[in-house]
This record gives structure tokens, C-alpha cells and sequence, in this order.
């Protein structure tokens, strides 16, 4: 299986090592019960494992690191931090270098003092694997491991495991996410969600987005294909995170989720009026989708929240199963007919 990523990437070797929530429930994320599924999550901290590297031998850690890490280890060196072809025993002098560098070692202070263990995101990653087992049962639940990589890469999905890259959840005020580099790449917008409280709600993204059901070509020609397809997955957030607060879900704030909330009519009359839903040209409506601070032409004084099709593609998709309850979570996930979906969501937000 070939990895996927879910983040930005620095291309400097020497910066190889230098994300207010409405806490209210909602009706779509009624709990089910998954506590007779036996399941259980203990992230592997491949951060410390590999740490070893600096006062052992390098070949002897190495060849027990991909006996325990598989493929994990060979994505982790070949392409997450790029040190070259495990083929060519010269990455690890070039990794050596890296371990050497007083960034390394200021990113692995500040790593450990945050995360001296991972016992929340075990207990949520455990709930959440539940969930997934009991509404997709014959599913093989990734491995989870924990990392970090020089800001380059906040979530990985491979060949049967899912990674954290935990420099990309230390807090929104972090020191390093200051660097003119990295503000480069992840702009404060961005980087206020580098937080421990996204780290479940990310890595479920990444599972479903990634692995479980990847964007086809089906889900790419139109804003409303791309609206319900996005709408979908935070669905099955909804689902598998039932306790997680829709900020999270979203990354909104809370002022841009009761933004939303205040003017989803305006919103969905603005796509209407402006023939945006059937709109296959991606330059056209990728403002609706993508990051930002704001969407413009929208909102006064740039205070509308960005993704408002996500949001509203969100908010069909809800409407669509509560008008369906006989429609299971996977039949959901598999259905492609975005039209139909909205059609039977009768969606007219007031």
C-alpha cells in the first residue's frame, strides 16, 4: 500500500527537526455501544525507539526498528524525512547528522515535556477504533505510532498503520510554529489547530480521507460532488468521535462555527444565486473548500468562516440521515450519488 500524508513539507535538511470549542452535543452524534468490542489502543512511541540511534549502534537499532516498525520505518526515513534509499546504508550517517544538531535536540525537549506519556489520545484512539470496528466490522485497524520530523508532516497513513507526528500537536503557541519558515508553510490560521485535543480527531480524518474511503474520480467533478464527499466524512466523525465537539471536527473556532450557524441560509442562497453547485471548474470554487482565515466576498469586515462548502456539504449530509434512519453508517460512505443525497436531504436551511 502506498503511503499517503496529510500535512506540509520544509525542504531544508537543517529544519529537518527546528492545531474557544462549542462543548454543546448534538442530535447527529448519539452514542452507540461499543464496550463489549475488544479493542485497545497503545500508540508505540517511534520517537523514543529511534531516539537510541544517538548512543547506540546505529546499524544494530536500525535493523531492530524495522523488524518492529515494517514499513513504517522505511516511509518514515524514505520519505517523511528523506535521508535516502534504506538500500544505501549512507542514510543513516545522514540521519546521524540530523541527531547531532542542537534543533533536534530542542524539538525532542520540547516533545517530551509535553508528551511525557500519551494516555489521553490512547483512551480517545481506543473509543474511536471501537467505534470503527462496530460499524465496519470486518475492518484491520491500523497500527498507531508517534513521531516527529522536522514540522513536515502532522499525520501519515501506510501500510497498516496510521503516525503522529507529535511536533505538529504541541500547542498553538508554541515557539516553533513562530519560525518565519514554518509560518510559511502553516500560517497562524492553521497552526492554532496544533494542539493535543486534534490528535484523535485528526488521525480519524486521516483514516477515513486515506485509507477507508479516498476521494474517486466520481467524488471530483463538480462543487457538490466535492460538498457531499467532504460533507461525509465529517459524518463519519460524527459517528466515530460522538463526543468530540463539532470545532474539532471542523477546525473552526467556536466564533466561526456560530458564524456558520448564525447565516447558513445567506450561505447556501449565496451558492444558489451564484450557480455554484454545479460548477465543475476547481479555480473557480476551491475558496469554498480549502484553508483560510476567511472566504472572501463573504461576511463583513473578513469575518465569515472559511470552508463554507465543507460546512454546508456537513450539514446535507446530517440532514440527509436523519431523514434516513435505515441508512447505515457504510451504505452512507459508499453512496457516490451526491445529487440524490441532496435531493432526499431536502436541505432548506432557515
Amino acid at each position: 500500500m502506498k503511503m499517503t500524508i496529510n500535512s506540509s513539507s520544509l525542504k531544508q535538511i537543517y529544519l529537518i527537526f527546528l492545531t474557544t470549542a462549542i462543548l454543546t452535543s448534538c442530535r447527529h452524534s448519539k452514542d452507540v455501544d461499543v464496550s463489549n468490542i475488544d479493542v485497545k489502543v497503545t500508540i508505540d512511541r517511534f520517537d523514543k525507539d529511534l531516539d537510541a540511534m544517538r548512543t547506540r549502534n546505529r546499524e544494530q537499532v536500525a535493523a531492530e526498528l524495522q523488524k518492529k516498525y515494517g514499513p513504517f520505518y522505511r516511509d518514515f526515513m524514505e520519505r517523511i524525512i528523506q535521508t535516502g534509499s534504506l538500500r544505501d546504508t549512507n542514510y543513516l550517517k545522514v540521519f546521524g547528522e540530523v541527531l547531532a544538531n542542537q534543533p533536534y535536540n530542542d524539538v525532542k525537549h520540547e516533545v517530551d515535556s509535553i508528551y511525557p506519556n500519551l494516555d489521553k489520545p490512547n483512551e480517545e484512539l481506543t473509543d474511536a477504533f471501537k467505534h470503527i470496528k462496530y460499524y465496519f466490522p470486518n475492518k484491520s485497524l491500523p497500527k498507531v505510532y508517534a513521531y516527529f520530523s522536522g514540522f513536515q508532516l502532522q499525520t501519515a497513513v501506510g501500510d497498516g498503520y496510521v503516525g503522529i507526528g507529535l511536533d505538529l500537536f504541541l500547542g498553538s503557541e508554541s515557539r516553533f510554529y513562530n519560525a518565519a519558515a514554518i509560518r510559511e508553510v502553516d500560517p497562524k490560521y492553521v497552526s492554532r489547530r496544533f494542539t493535543p485535543d486534534y490528535i484523535a480527531p485528526q488521525v480519524v480524518a486521516t483514516i477515513v480521507k486515506e485509507d477507508m474511503f479516498p476521494e474517486t474520480d466520481q467524488d471530483e467533478k463538480s462543487l457538490l460532488t466535492r460538498m457531499i464527499y467532504q460533507g461525509k466524512l465529517l459524518y463519519f466523525e460524527d459517528k466515530i468521535l460522538p463526543n468530540m465537539p463539532d470545532t474539532l471536527k471542523i477546525g473552526y473556532t467556536g466564533k466561526q462555527l456560530k458564524w456558520c450557524q448564525d447565516f447558513k441560509s445567506s450561505i447556501w442562497g449565496f451558492f444558489m444565486e451564484e450557480n455554484l453547485l454545479y460548477e465543475t471548474d476547481y479555480d473557480k470554487y476551491q475558496k469554498y473548500l480549502g484553508e483560510a482565515p476567511f472566504t472572501p466576498g463573504l461576511g463583513e469586515k473578513n469575518d465569515s468562516s472559511p470552508k463554507l462548502a465543507v460546512w454546508t456539504g456537513w450539514q446535507i449530509v446530517r440532514e440527509y440521515m436523519d431523514k434516513h434512519p435505515e441508512v447505515t453508517l457504510p451504505q452512507l460512505m459508499a453512496d457516490h450519488d451526491a445529487q440524490k443525497i441532496l435531493n432526499e436531504s431536502k436541505y432548506r436551511p432557515k
